[in-house]
């Protein structure tokens, strides 16, 4: 038995979960959100828990019954409270300007970058206490749906991935940069 697959998911208060033939469609407060559901999975809500419930052991229904659960309690969390993704922007002479529709960047190239941000996504930039050295500003990511929050982040590092040796780029708040040692160290 999938240990993700059966645990029950908590539906709040002020969400609607509508169970179809192959989709799962959540609607809350913050956006509507819709996740498919495999075969063999199905789903079943009592009072304000949901339930992800396989039909068979045989494979590959086990892989689909973590899957299809952690899909449900996605669209759950993110219809509710939504999700973040934090990036720091290090380095001199770095620059980073939230606007209504695009972030631009100025990372040390000859020439900004203009990155366009997704339907249902906002960005902030903000400075925070952090012990960087030669810390800029922290961009913060927030949207309904995880799976394109995600990308989104994804997608601005790698306009600047951290650099080895002075950890200059964009990096994910969480992230450790283990810097490599120079000429001289060697």
């Amino acid at each position: 038995m999938s240990r993700i697959g059966k645990k029950p998911i908590i539906v709040p208060s002020g969400v609607k979960v509508t169970i179809r033939e192959r989709e799962l469609e959540v609607e809350g407060k913050l956006a509507k959100l819709t996740a498919p559901i495999p075969p063999g999975i199905r789903f079943e809500q009592n009072g304000d828990t949901l339930t992800a419930i396989r039909s068979s052991d045989d494979k590959p229904y086990p892989g689909y019954h973590g899957l299809a659960r952690s899909l449900a309690a996605n669209c759950v969390q993110g219809v509710s409270e939504g999700f973040t993704k934090q990036l720091d922007v290090v380095g001199i002479g770095f620059k980073v300007d939230a606007r209504p529709k695009s972030v631009l960047f100025s990372l040390g190239y000859s020439h900004p970058i203009e990155f366009p941000i997704p339907q249902g996504i906002s960005v902030k930039v903000e400075k925070q206490n952090r012990t960087i050295q030669d810390y800029v500003a922290t961009i913060v990511i927030s949207g309904s749906d995880k799976q394109v929050v995600g990308q989104v982040a994804a997608d601005m590092r790698s306009l600047r991935k951290p650099d080895a040796y002075k950890g200059k780029g964009l990096r994910y708040a969480s992230e450790a940069v283990r810097l490599k040692v120079g000429k001289k160290g060697a």
